[in-house]
Protein backbone atom coordinates (compact mmCIF):
# COMPACT_ATOMS: atom_id res chain seq x y z
CA UNK A 1 0.00 0.00 0.00
CA UNK A 2 1.11 3.51 -0.81
CA UNK A 3 -0.24 6.36 0.84
CA UNK A 4 -0.13 9.60 -0.70
CA UNK A 5 -0.69 13.83 1.32
CA UNK A 6 -3.95 15.32 1.11
CA UNK A 7 -3.72 18.61 -0.62
CA UNK A 8 -6.46 19.41 -1.81
CA UNK A 9 -7.56 22.93 -0.44
CA UNK A 10 -11.15 22.85 -0.65
CA UNK A 11 -12.85 21.21 2.45
CA UNK A 12 -16.75 20.80 1.67
CA UNK A 13 -19.21 19.69 4.16
CA UNK A 14 -20.26 16.38 1.75
CA UNK A 15 -22.91 13.91 2.35
CA UNK A 16 -24.37 10.84 0.00
CA UNK A 17 -28.20 11.27 -1.32
CA UNK A 18 -30.63 9.19 -2.77
CA UNK A 19 -32.12 9.14 -6.13
CA UNK A 20 -34.96 10.97 -5.03
CA UNK A 21 -34.32 13.65 -3.38
CA UNK A 22 -37.69 15.96 -2.89
CA UNK A 23 -39.52 12.38 -3.20
CA UNK A 24 -40.72 10.89 0.16
CA UNK A 25 -39.26 7.83 0.37
CA UNK A 26 -39.15 5.09 3.23
CA UNK A 27 -36.27 4.27 4.84
CA UNK A 28 -37.62 0.36 4.13
CA UNK A 29 -36.66 1.01 0.32
CA UNK A 30 -33.70 -0.38 -1.79
CA UNK A 31 -34.74 1.70 -4.91
CA UNK A 32 -31.85 1.45 -7.29
CA UNK A 33 -28.60 -0.33 -7.87
CA UNK A 34 -26.58 -0.19 -4.37
CA UNK A 35 -29.60 0.97 -2.65
CA UNK A 36 -30.87 4.48 -0.79
CA UNK A 37 -27.44 6.38 -1.70
CA UNK A 38 -25.88 4.13 -4.31
CA UNK A 39 -23.30 2.91 -1.67
CA UNK A 40 -24.66 -0.71 -0.85
CA UNK A 41 -26.01 0.86 2.76
CA UNK A 42 -29.07 0.36 4.23
CA UNK A 43 -30.14 1.68 7.99
CA UNK A 44 -32.57 -1.40 8.12
CA UNK A 45 -31.89 -3.23 11.90
CA UNK A 46 -33.20 -6.57 13.22
CA UNK A 47 -32.12 -8.06 10.03
CA UNK A 48 -31.58 -12.06 9.35
CA UNK A 49 -28.52 -13.85 10.55
CA UNK A 50 -28.86 -17.40 9.43
CA UNK A 51 -30.96 -18.76 6.66
CA UNK A 52 -30.87 -21.75 4.50
CA UNK A 53 -33.02 -23.63 1.46
CA UNK A 54 -35.11 -24.91 4.61
CA UNK A 55 -34.86 -22.28 7.47
CA UNK A 56 -35.55 -18.55 7.61
CA UNK A 57 -36.94 -17.99 3.53
CA UNK A 58 -40.08 -16.00 4.17
CA UNK A 59 -40.67 -17.26 0.11
CA UNK A 60 -39.06 -18.05 -3.09
CA UNK A 61 -39.89 -17.31 -6.44
CA UNK A 62 -39.15 -18.89 -9.94
CA UNK A 63 -39.07 -15.45 -12.35
CA UNK A 64 -39.48 -16.03 -16.08
CA UNK A 65 -36.06 -15.94 -17.81
CA UNK A 66 -32.96 -14.75 -16.24
CA UNK A 67 -30.98 -11.38 -15.30
CA UNK A 68 -28.50 -10.23 -13.13
CA UNK A 69 -30.01 -7.00 -11.95
CA UNK A 70 -30.93 -5.92 -8.59
CA UNK A 71 -34.51 -5.72 -7.92
CA UNK A 72 -35.36 -2.26 -7.03
CA UNK A 73 -37.86 -1.50 -3.39
CA UNK A 74 -39.81 1.13 -3.46
CA UNK A 75 -43.19 2.20 -1.73
CA UNK A 76 -43.84 -0.88 -1.02
CA UNK A 77 -43.38 -2.27 -4.20
CA UNK A 78 -40.72 -4.32 -5.69
CA UNK A 79 -39.58 -4.35 -9.25
CA UNK A 80 -37.35 -6.69 -11.47
CA UNK A 81 -36.44 -6.89 -14.57
CA UNK A 82 -35.63 -10.15 -16.65
CA UNK A 83 -34.80 -11.80 -20.26
CA UNK A 84 -37.21 -14.37 -21.17
CA UNK A 85 -35.67 -16.01 -24.72
CA UNK A 86 -36.09 -12.71 -26.76
CA UNK A 87 -38.47 -11.12 -24.49
CA UNK A 88 -37.09 -8.24 -21.75
CA UNK A 89 -39.72 -8.27 -19.29
CA UNK A 90 -40.07 -5.50 -16.07
CA UNK A 91 -42.29 -7.35 -13.56
CA UNK A 92 -43.70 -5.88 -10.29
CA UNK A 93 -43.51 -8.80 -7.15
CA UNK A 94 -45.42 -9.02 -4.08
CA UNK A 95 -43.34 -7.95 -0.97
CA UNK A 96 -45.09 -10.23 0.77
CA UNK A 97 -45.67 -13.02 -1.06
CA UNK A 98 -43.81 -13.15 -3.88
CA UNK A 99 -46.65 -13.15 -6.42
CA UNK A 100 -46.50 -11.18 -9.96
CA UNK A 101 -48.49 -8.37 -9.65
CA UNK A 102 -48.22 -7.38 -13.13
CA UNK A 103 -45.45 -8.30 -16.09
CA UNK A 104 -44.73 -5.68 -19.25
CA UNK A 105 -42.75 -6.33 -22.14
CA UNK A 106 -41.24 -3.93 -22.59
CA UNK A 107 -39.42 -4.81 -25.66
CA UNK A 108 -37.49 -7.97 -27.24
CA UNK A 109 -33.30 -8.28 -27.64
CA UNK A 110 -31.18 -10.84 -28.39
CA UNK A 111 -27.84 -11.86 -26.77
CA UNK A 112 -24.71 -11.48 -29.46
CA UNK A 113 -21.92 -14.00 -27.76
CA UNK A 114 -18.51 -15.65 -29.47
CA UNK A 115 -18.30 -12.40 -32.14
CA UNK A 116 -14.90 -11.73 -33.46
CA UNK A 117 -13.00 -8.45 -34.06
CA UNK A 118 -14.69 -5.43 -32.58
CA UNK A 119 -17.30 -2.84 -33.66
CA UNK A 120 -19.99 -4.77 -32.50
CA UNK A 121 -20.89 -5.62 -28.22
CA UNK A 122 -20.75 -8.84 -27.77
CA UNK A 123 -21.79 -10.47 -24.08
CA UNK A 124 -20.07 -12.47 -21.02
CA UNK A 125 -21.56 -15.61 -20.54
CA UNK A 126 -22.43 -14.72 -16.93
CA UNK A 127 -24.90 -11.72 -17.57
CA UNK A 128 -27.66 -10.81 -20.67
CA UNK A 129 -29.72 -7.93 -21.50
CA UNK A 130 -31.66 -7.92 -18.32
CA UNK A 131 -28.34 -6.70 -16.33
CA UNK A 132 -29.07 -2.83 -15.62
CA UNK A 133 -31.10 -2.58 -11.93
CA UNK A 134 -34.37 -0.55 -12.43
CA UNK A 135 -34.88 2.59 -10.54
CA UNK A 136 -38.14 4.01 -8.67
CA UNK A 137 -38.68 6.97 -6.77
CA UNK A 138 -41.82 6.42 -5.25
CA UNK A 139 -44.05 6.28 -8.02
CA UNK A 140 -42.37 5.91 -11.18
CA UNK A 141 -40.09 3.04 -12.08
CA UNK A 142 -37.49 3.52 -15.08
CA UNK A 143 -35.98 -0.12 -16.32
CA UNK A 144 -32.80 -0.28 -18.90
CA UNK A 145 -31.89 -3.01 -20.91
CA UNK A 146 -28.51 -3.89 -22.75
CA UNK A 147 -29.54 -2.85 -26.28
CA UNK A 148 -30.42 0.53 -25.05
CA UNK A 149 -33.66 0.14 -24.36
CA UNK A 150 -34.78 2.39 -21.49
CA UNK A 151 -38.48 2.87 -20.29
CA UNK A 152 -40.36 4.51 -17.47
CA UNK A 153 -43.73 2.61 -15.80
CA UNK A 154 -46.01 4.28 -13.63
CA UNK A 155 -46.50 1.96 -10.36
CA UNK A 156 -49.87 0.22 -11.99
CA UNK A 157 -47.88 -0.86 -14.95
CA UNK A 158 -48.58 1.89 -17.68
CA UNK A 159 -46.13 2.39 -19.76
CA UNK A 160 -45.09 6.42 -19.87
CA UNK A 161 -42.09 6.81 -21.98
CA UNK A 162 -39.72 4.94 -24.09
CA UNK A 163 -36.46 5.80 -25.97
CA UNK A 164 -33.65 3.60 -27.71
CA UNK A 165 -30.37 5.15 -26.76
CA UNK A 166 -28.68 2.41 -29.54
CA UNK A 167 -31.27 4.14 -31.96
CA UNK A 168 -30.36 7.40 -30.38
CA UNK A 169 -26.56 7.80 -30.54
CA UNK A 170 -25.14 4.53 -32.11
CA UNK A 171 -24.85 0.83 -31.38
CA UNK A 172 -23.32 -0.45 -28.55
CA UNK A 173 -19.69 -0.82 -29.26
CA UNK A 174 -18.81 -2.14 -25.41
CA UNK A 175 -16.62 -5.37 -25.73
CA UNK A 176 -18.74 -7.71 -22.76
CA UNK A 177 -22.24 -6.15 -23.00
CA UNK A 178 -23.55 -3.10 -21.40
CA UNK A 179 -24.54 -2.92 -18.03
CA UNK A 180 -24.73 0.43 -16.65
CA UNK A 181 -27.81 1.06 -14.61
CA UNK A 182 -29.39 4.39 -14.71
CA UNK A 183 -29.76 6.90 -11.51
CA UNK A 184 -32.58 9.59 -10.83
CA UNK A 185 -31.88 12.84 -9.52
CA UNK A 186 -34.91 14.96 -9.23
CA UNK A 187 -36.97 14.77 -12.33
CA UNK A 188 -34.15 13.28 -14.23
CA UNK A 189 -33.21 9.83 -16.01
CA UNK A 190 -29.50 10.22 -16.24
CA UNK A 191 -27.70 6.81 -18.24
CA UNK A 192 -24.35 6.60 -18.61
CA UNK A 193 -22.47 5.00 -21.56
CA UNK A 194 -18.58 4.41 -21.84
CA UNK A 195 -17.27 2.05 -24.49
CA UNK A 196 -15.21 1.54 -27.46
CA UNK A 197 -14.28 4.40 -29.48
CA UNK A 198 -12.34 2.59 -31.76
CA UNK A 199 -10.55 5.45 -32.85
CA UNK A 200 -7.25 2.92 -33.52
CA UNK A 201 -8.94 1.69 -36.06
CA UNK A 202 -8.45 3.46 -39.35
CA UNK A 203 -12.46 3.01 -40.60
CA UNK A 204 -13.23 4.92 -37.45
CA UNK A 205 -10.33 7.61 -37.03
CA UNK A 206 -13.01 10.22 -38.52
CA UNK A 207 -15.85 8.90 -36.92
CA UNK A 208 -15.32 7.24 -33.11
CA UNK A 209 -18.13 5.36 -31.90
CA UNK A 210 -19.77 7.82 -28.59
CA UNK A 211 -19.50 7.42 -25.28
CA UNK A 212 -21.71 10.14 -23.56
CA UNK A 213 -23.88 10.53 -20.28
CA UNK A 214 -27.69 11.58 -21.29
CA UNK A 215 -30.64 12.84 -18.70
CA UNK A 216 -34.20 12.12 -19.89
CA UNK A 217 -37.39 14.03 -18.40
CA UNK A 218 -39.00 11.38 -15.86
CA UNK A 219 -42.48 12.46 -16.66
CA UNK A 220 -42.38 12.41 -20.66
CA UNK A 221 -38.51 10.96 -21.83
CA UNK A 222 -37.61 14.14 -23.71
CA UNK A 223 -33.64 14.86 -23.42
CA UNK A 224 -32.92 17.30 -21.19
CA UNK A 225 -28.95 17.31 -21.65
CA UNK A 226 -26.62 15.21 -23.19
CA UNK A 227 -22.63 15.68 -22.94
CA UNK A 228 -19.57 13.84 -24.16
CA UNK A 229 -17.75 11.39 -22.53
CA UNK A 230 -15.10 10.41 -24.94
CA UNK A 231 -11.32 10.40 -23.28
CA UNK A 232 -7.90 9.59 -23.87
CA UNK A 233 -8.79 6.34 -23.05
CA UNK A 234 -8.02 3.59 -26.25
CA UNK A 235 -9.86 -0.14 -27.09
CA UNK A 236 -11.21 -1.74 -24.60
CA UNK A 237 -9.29 0.62 -21.71
CA UNK A 238 -12.72 2.77 -22.89
CA UNK A 239 -14.97 0.45 -21.89
CA UNK A 240 -16.49 0.65 -18.31
CA UNK A 241 -19.81 -1.13 -16.75
CA UNK A 242 -20.58 1.30 -13.81
CA UNK A 243 -23.08 3.20 -12.28
CA UNK A 244 -22.85 7.08 -11.31
CA UNK A 245 -22.55 7.94 -7.44
CA UNK A 246 -24.63 11.26 -6.02
CA UNK A 247 -23.82 13.40 -3.29
CA UNK A 248 -24.42 16.07 -1.74
CA UNK A 249 -21.63 19.41 -1.72
CA UNK A 250 -21.81 22.89 -0.10
CA UNK A 251 -21.70 23.72 -3.74
CA UNK A 252 -25.01 21.56 -5.11
CA UNK A 253 -25.63 18.36 -5.80
CA UNK A 254 -22.72 16.44 -7.99
CA UNK A 255 -22.78 13.11 -9.47
CA UNK A 256 -19.77 10.94 -9.92
CA UNK A 257 -18.41 8.93 -12.68
CA UNK A 258 -15.64 6.48 -13.31
CA UNK A 259 -14.35 4.80 -16.46
CA UNK A 260 -12.43 5.26 -19.18
CA UNK A 261 -9.25 5.69 -17.13
CA UNK A 262 -10.90 8.86 -15.70
CA UNK A 263 -13.00 10.31 -12.62
CA UNK A 264 -15.18 12.69 -13.10
CA UNK A 265 -17.74 15.11 -10.84
CA UNK A 266 -20.43 16.59 -12.51
CA UNK A 267 -23.34 18.81 -12.22
CA UNK A 268 -26.41 16.37 -12.32
CA UNK A 269 -28.67 19.22 -13.21
CA UNK A 270 -27.02 20.42 -16.60
CA UNK A 271 -24.09 17.59 -16.66
CA UNK A 272 -21.47 20.32 -16.52
CA UNK A 273 -18.12 19.12 -14.93
CA UNK A 274 -17.10 20.06 -11.73
CA UNK A 275 -13.89 18.28 -11.84
CA UNK A 276 -11.90 15.49 -12.70
CA UNK A 277 -9.34 13.17 -12.38
CA UNK A 278 -7.38 12.04 -15.55
CA UNK A 279 -4.84 9.43 -16.60
CA UNK A 280 -6.20 6.50 -14.34
CA UNK A 281 -5.00 4.27 -17.01
CA UNK A 282 -5.67 0.28 -16.78
CA UNK A 283 -8.40 -1.61 -18.30
CA UNK A 284 -11.80 -1.73 -18.67
CA UNK A 285 -13.91 -0.87 -15.34
CA UNK A 286 -16.52 -3.20 -14.01
CA UNK A 287 -16.04 -2.03 -10.19
CA UNK A 288 -18.04 0.93 -9.30
CA UNK A 289 -17.29 4.07 -6.81
CA UNK A 290 -18.17 4.30 -3.70
CA UNK A 291 -18.63 7.50 -1.39
CA UNK A 292 -18.60 8.39 1.98
CA UNK A 293 -16.92 10.30 4.62
CA UNK A 294 -15.59 12.92 2.22
CA UNK A 295 -13.77 11.17 -0.06
CA UNK A 296 -14.72 8.57 -2.93
CA UNK A 297 -13.35 5.00 -3.11
CA UNK A 298 -12.26 3.80 -7.04
CA UNK A 299 -10.41 1.02 -8.36
CA UNK A 300 -8.67 1.24 -11.51
CA UNK A 301 -9.72 -1.21 -14.24
CA UNK A 302 -8.46 -4.75 -14.64
CA UNK A 303 -7.82 -4.49 -10.72
CA UNK A 304 -5.62 -1.46 -10.24
CA UNK A 305 -4.88 0.00 -7.90
CA UNK A 306 -7.91 1.12 -5.13
CA UNK A 307 -7.80 5.20 -4.81
CA UNK A 308 -9.41 6.85 -2.08
CA UNK A 309 -9.85 10.52 -3.37
CA UNK A 310 -11.22 13.09 -1.18
CA UNK A 311 -14.23 15.18 -2.61
CA UNK A 312 -13.76 18.65 -4.08
CA UNK A 313 -11.53 20.74 -5.74
CA UNK A 314 -12.20 22.48 -9.78
CA UNK A 315 -11.11 21.54 -13.36
CA UNK A 316 -8.26 19.09 -14.07
CA UNK A 317 -6.93 17.13 -10.50
CA UNK A 318 -3.44 15.32 -10.73
CA UNK A 319 -2.62 12.14 -8.83
CA UNK A 320 -1.17 13.96 -5.99
CA UNK A 321 -4.57 14.87 -4.55
CA UNK A 322 -5.26 10.94 -3.95
CA UNK A 323 -4.92 10.31 0.24
CA UNK A 324 -4.26 6.70 0.09
CA UNK A 325 -3.81 3.74 -2.38
CA UNK A 326 -3.98 0.29 -2.61
CA UNK A 327 -2.18 -1.61 -5.09
CA UNK A 328 -2.36 -5.35 -4.75
CA UNK A 329 -5.26 -7.70 -4.94
CA UNK A 330 -8.03 -5.44 -5.65
CA UNK A 331 -11.24 -6.14 -6.70
CA UNK A 332 -12.02 -6.34 -10.83
CA UNK A 333 -15.82 -6.79 -10.02
CA UNK A 334 -17.65 -6.34 -6.75
CA UNK A 335 -17.45 -2.67 -5.68
CA UNK A 336 -16.25 -2.09 -1.71
CA UNK A 337 -18.73 -0.52 1.05
CA UNK A 338 -18.09 2.10 3.90
CA UNK A 339 -19.54 1.46 7.66
CA UNK A 340 -18.56 3.67 10.18
CA UNK A 341 -15.20 4.59 8.59
CA UNK A 342 -13.97 1.14 7.61
CA UNK A 343 -14.26 0.28 4.02
CA UNK A 344 -14.94 -3.38 3.47
CA UNK A 345 -13.77 -5.20 0.15
CA UNK A 346 -13.98 -8.69 -1.86
CA UNK A 347 -12.10 -9.76 -4.60
CA UNK A 348 -13.02 -11.70 -7.45
CA UNK A 349 -11.43 -14.43 -5.87
CA UNK A 350 -12.74 -14.50 -2.64
CA UNK A 351 -10.19 -12.11 -0.71
CA UNK A 352 -11.93 -9.91 1.73
CA UNK A 353 -10.38 -6.84 3.56
CA UNK A 354 -11.07 -4.52 6.13
CA UNK A 355 -9.25 -1.16 5.60
CA UNK A 356 -9.76 2.01 7.50
CA UNK A 357 -11.38 4.32 5.23
CA UNK A 358 -9.21 7.90 6.62
CA UNK A 359 -5.95 6.57 6.10
CA UNK A 360 -5.85 2.87 4.18
CA UNK A 361 -4.47 0.90 6.86
CA UNK A 362 -5.69 -3.07 6.41
CA UNK A 363 -7.25 -3.91 9.87
CA UNK A 364 -7.98 -7.60 8.51
CA UNK A 365 -7.66 -9.54 5.88
CA UNK A 366 -9.43 -13.03 5.30
CA UNK A 367 -10.16 -15.63 2.28
CA UNK A 368 -13.71 -16.51 1.88
CA UNK A 369 -15.23 -19.47 0.11
CA UNK A 370 -16.07 -19.18 -3.55
CA UNK A 371 -15.79 -17.11 -6.50
CA UNK A 372 -17.44 -13.45 -6.04
CA UNK A 373 -19.02 -11.11 -8.74
CA UNK A 374 -22.03 -9.30 -6.16
CA UNK A 375 -20.93 -6.33 -3.97
CA UNK A 376 -20.92 -6.69 -0.34
CA UNK A 377 -23.92 -4.99 1.50
CA UNK A 378 -23.70 -3.74 4.99
CA UNK A 379 -26.35 -3.09 7.45
CA UNK A 380 -27.32 -3.59 10.98
CA UNK A 381 -23.84 -3.79 11.87
CA UNK A 382 -22.98 -6.33 9.80
CA UNK A 383 -21.21 -6.59 5.85
CA UNK A 384 -23.20 -9.58 3.42
CA UNK A 385 -20.56 -11.17 1.21
CA UNK A 386 -22.60 -13.09 -1.48
CA UNK A 387 -20.64 -15.56 -3.86
CA UNK A 388 -21.30 -16.66 -7.30
CA UNK A 389 -22.96 -20.10 -5.67
CA UNK A 390 -25.60 -18.62 -3.20
CA UNK A 391 -23.48 -18.85 -0.19
CA UNK A 392 -23.52 -15.45 1.96
CA UNK A 393 -20.89 -15.42 4.56
CA UNK A 394 -22.02 -12.74 7.28
CA UNK A 395 -19.08 -10.68 9.53
CA UNK A 396 -19.53 -8.15 11.63
CA UNK A 397 -18.46 -4.76 10.11
CA UNK A 398 -15.95 -3.73 13.20
CA UNK A 399 -11.65 -4.00 12.91
CA UNK A 400 -11.68 -7.20 14.23
CA UNK A 401 -12.96 -10.27 11.69
CA UNK A 402 -15.55 -12.99 12.92
CA UNK A 403 -17.60 -15.58 10.70
CA UNK A 404 -20.81 -14.36 12.25
CA UNK A 405 -22.69 -16.91 9.54
CA UNK A 406 -22.59 -19.01 6.45
CA UNK A 407 -25.79 -19.20 4.56
CA UNK A 408 -26.12 -21.09 1.36
CA UNK A 409 -28.58 -21.13 -0.96
CA UNK A 410 -29.17 -23.65 -3.81
CA UNK A 411 -29.32 -21.08 -6.91
CA UNK A 412 -26.31 -19.18 -8.85
CA UNK A 413 -26.16 -15.68 -7.44
CA UNK A 414 -24.81 -12.78 -9.45
CA UNK A 415 -26.90 -9.99 -8.90
CA UNK A 416 -25.81 -7.80 -5.60
CA UNK A 417 -28.40 -8.37 -2.73
CA UNK A 418 -31.16 -5.71 -1.67
CA UNK A 419 -32.51 -4.89 1.74
CA UNK A 420 -35.84 -3.60 2.66
CA UNK A 421 -38.94 -4.31 4.97
CA UNK A 422 -36.79 -5.80 7.29
CA UNK A 423 -35.53 -8.88 5.29
CA UNK A 424 -32.53 -9.46 2.60
CA UNK A 425 -33.65 -10.13 -0.80
CA UNK A 426 -31.40 -12.34 -3.06
CA UNK A 427 -31.91 -12.77 -6.79
CA UNK A 428 -30.30 -16.23 -8.30
CA UNK A 429 -30.73 -17.42 -11.51
CA UNK A 430 -33.35 -19.56 -11.21
CA UNK A 431 -35.18 -18.24 -8.26
CA UNK A 432 -35.95 -14.61 -6.41
CA UNK A 433 -35.59 -15.14 -2.36
CA UNK A 434 -36.81 -13.12 0.80
CA UNK A 435 -34.85 -14.02 3.37
CA UNK A 436 -36.47 -13.03 6.83
CA UNK A 437 -35.40 -13.16 10.16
Amino acid sequence: MMTRPLILSCCLAISIIGPWQSQQISAADWPQWRGPTGNSVSDQTRLPLAWNDRAGIAWKVELPGWGTSTPAISNGAMFVTSQDKDKLLLLRVDLKTGGVVWRQQVGTGTVPRNLKGRGDQKFHDLHNLATPSPVADGKTVVCHFGNGLLAAYDFDGKQLWSRDLAEDYGRYTIWWGHANSPVLFKNLVISVCMQDSLADLPEHAAKPAASYIVAHDLATGRVRWHIDRNTESKSEECDAYTTPVLYETEQGTRMIVMGANELTAYNPANGKEAWRLPKLVGGRTVTGPTVGDGKVYVTIGMRGPMLAVPLGGEGELSRTVVAWEHRRGTSDSCCPVLWDGLLFSVTDDGIARCFDGNVGAIKWQRRLKGSYKASPVAADGRVYFLNTSGLCTVVPATPRFERLAENQLDDETIASPAIGEGHIYLRGKKRLFAIER
